[in-house]
This record gives C-alpha cells, sequence and structure tokens, in this order.
C-alpha cells in the first residue's frame, strides 16, 4: 500500500475511533523521561487537530515542572519553526485551522513531540504528507541533536509504513498503552 492509501484508512480510523478521554498519562509521561535520563528542559509540542492525541496536559505539567515549551509555526514553502509558548499566551488559528503562537521569538527544542498519522515498530511514522516534520528535523539536526517523540492511539500502528530519504525515524513511540523504542 502507498503512503496516500495508508494516510486516508488511518486517518478515517483515527476519526471513527477518537475518544477525548484516551490519553498519554502526564505522570508517567514524566517518568519515562526520568527513567530515560532525557533531562533536557527545551521542548516543542503541538496543538492537537483532526483528532490528534491529546499533548496538551504533557505540556502543562512541563510547564509547571519549569520546562520551556515552544509550539509550531507553519511557514511558506512547507516549512515551519517552533515559537515559545505558555498555556497562558495568545493563539492565533492558521489557514490550517491548526493554533498557532503568537509569539515571533523561534525557539529550537531539545525533544520534539510529534503527532502521528500511522507509525509502526520500526518507529517510522506517517504523517499528512507536507513533510513540514521532517523537513524541521533535518534542519534542526545540523546544529544540534534532537530527540524526537511520536505520539499516537495504540490504533495507529500498521504493519510497515513505506520510507523514503527523506523520512526522519522517531527516538520514541508514545501511545496511551505503550512506549517504543
Amino acid at each position: 500500500m502507498i503512503k496516500s492509501q495508508i494516510r486516508n484508512k488511518t486517518l478515517k480510523i483515527r476519526k471513527k475511533l477518537f475518544d477525548k478521554d484516551l490519553k498519554i498519562d502526564s505522570d508517567k509521561f514524566i517518568s519515562f523521561l526520568k527513567k530515560n535520563r532525557l533531562n533536557l528542559k527545551n521542548f516543542g509540542g503541538y496543538y492537537p487537530s483532526n483528532y490528534e492525541i491529546d499533548d496538551l496536559a504533557i505540556l502543562d505539567l512541563l510547564e509547571k515542572k519549569n520546562f520551556k515549551v515552544s509550539l509550531p509555526i507553519i511557514k511558506k514553502d512547507n516549512q515551519m519553526n517552533f515559537y515559545r509558548w505558555s498555556r497562558s499566551d495568545p493563539l492565533r488559528v492558521n489557514k490550517f485551522g491548526i493554533p498557532e503562537p503568537v509569539s515571533s521569538k523561534i525557539f529550537y527544542p531539545d525533544i520534539l513531540l510529534v503527532p502521528l498519522v500511522a507509525y509502526d515498530n520500526n518507529l517510522n511514522r506517517l504523517g499528512y504528507g507536507g513533510g513540514y516534520y521532517d523537513r524541521f528535523i533535518e534542519k534542526l539536526e545540523k546544529t544540534k541533536k534532537i530527540i524526537k517523540i511520536g505520539l499516537a492511539f495504540s490504533f495507529q500502528k500498521i504493519s510497515s509504513i513505506p520510507i523514503d530519504q527523506y523520512d526522519k525515524r522517531l527516538d520514541f513511540i508514545i501511545t496511551e498503552k505503550e512506549i517504543l523504542r
């Protein structure tokens, strides 16, 4: 099956099975960071949309524990950057209907939370097809090491994601049921 077919099928399944009560436990997420000695303090998250698993409770807890949090802003030419953000900061809705920070301060995270359309046991991800995260990761990895953590519902797992030279493998994938490494 090709990526677009997998994407369409998985997005339909995600919409059908979406349950706002299915969450990644924030305290378990913090324990995961400690257990894996991921004591970096700069996080990039996302504002959930289109039935993605919600990471806002995790971002809230990180902020309360004095981590610095950022969200992406989509730029032209399928580019994006991350900008500092706090829950008390205003957001504006972009052309895709996704809330983005109003901040103009670019912020490069050390740990990046990545929303997934689908994933496999080999830590491969399938996104929406625009290449935003792959381009951002490629750009950032030229200057620093970044930990990439995919977040998804367990029912988004498929047997195999077809990959190409542009696709960036994740370091971890966390669902409401498991952690892949």
